[in-house]
């Protein structure tokens, strides 16, 4: 009787070709870093070696004057904590965040509600709320500084024809950081009418009918539907106004120079001003450090406390 053994079967060889294209990248992956490498390359020049290059700075006595570099060490950094006028502009940089994030958030929910309920000149609301915003620094102190004239300005001309006594807005102390606020509100305040607007109408209308069956007022609905659902949307525009009031140097610069006697001098103003008109650029990267850490920790602490709330909610 014959036996028939089956032969094992051969094993398959992969061709060497097929495994040399699989670890080829595909056309479409190198289109894309062409297309990426561009920007990267201005990120990496202009945003990731100047930070790097601003650290080193702060530990020389570098200066735009042209005189040779020399290693100080921490004593740029021991100046800095020393520095009264340091601190005046850090107050000067918080009082104004203090100052303008709540006037942004509160007007800008207003202009929201009432761009959301108006129906016949919704378009024109939101239209004139959101213009001044697209509008350069610039032209916007020129607007203010105009209205803020005391002789000839449009707010003392009110004031005077009323009876009252013109009010230096933008040379008295107390009162320029204030008249600085009102100029800013009305000029930034519509990105944040944008995004209440946008959440507004992300708000299912049945809450509001099934409110309304139940008797709920307008004022009720306000309170227990509206703001609750808008309560991330005005987290994320706190969080966004913070950092940028902190920021804030533009307007302020171009409006009072910091003046009177330097009570509305932000922090930026004092760099710029350390940097490039006393040229004592290892200084000013130390103080831009201070800053950069100031708003490092405000956006964590910020951060987890948005992340909290939405955790309990």
């Amino acid at each position: 009787m014959a036996t028939t053994s089956s032969a094992p079967p051969a094993p398959t060889v992969r061709p060497v070709a097929a495994e040399r294209s699989t670890r080829r990248r595909r056309p479409g992956e190198t289109s894309g870093l062409l297309f990426v490498l561009p920007f990267m390359i201005v990120f990496a020049v202009f945003m990731v070696w100047p930070v790097f290059a601003g650290l080193v700075n702060s530990f020389f006595n570098k200066s735009l004057a042209g005189t040779p570099s020399e290693f100080l060490g921490l004593a740029n950094w021991r100046e800095l904590f020393g520095d009264p006028a340091v601190w005046k502009s850090l107050g000067n940089t918080a009082l104004f965040t203090v100052l303008s994030t709540p006037l942004l958030v509160i007007v800008g929910l207003v202009m929201a509600l009432l761009a959301h309920r108006s129906r016949g000149l919704g378009w024109l609301l939101r239209f004139s709320y959101f213009a001044p915003f697209v509008l350069p620094a610039t032209v916007v102190s020129l607007i203010w500084v105009w209205l803020y004239q005391p002789e000839f300005g449009l707010f003392n001309s009110w004031i005077e024809a009323l009876g009252g006594t013109a009010v230096p807005w933008l040379t008295t102390e107390g009162v320029a950081m204030a008249s600085v606020v009102v100029a800013t509100t009305w000029w930034t305040v519509g990105f944040n009418f944008l995004l209440y607007l946008a959440a507004l109408q992300q708000i299912p209308g049945d809450l509001y009918e099934a409110s309304a069956l139940d008797g709920a007022s307008p004022r009720q609905q306000l309170f227990h539907i509206t703001l609750p659902q808008l309560r991330r949307t005005t987290g994320l525009i706190v969080v966004l106004q913070v950092l940028a009031s902190l920021r804030v140097f533009d307007q302020i610069y171009l409006m009072t120079e910091g003046g009177p006697n330097s009570t509305t001098r932000p922090v930026l103003q004092y760099i710029y001003e350390t940097g490039f008109t006393s040229f004592r650029l290892g200084y000013a990267s130390a103080i831009s450090y201070l800053l950069f850490v100031i708003i490092l920790l405000l956006a964590v602490f910020q951060l987890r406390l948005t992340v909290r709330n939405r955790s309990e909610a």
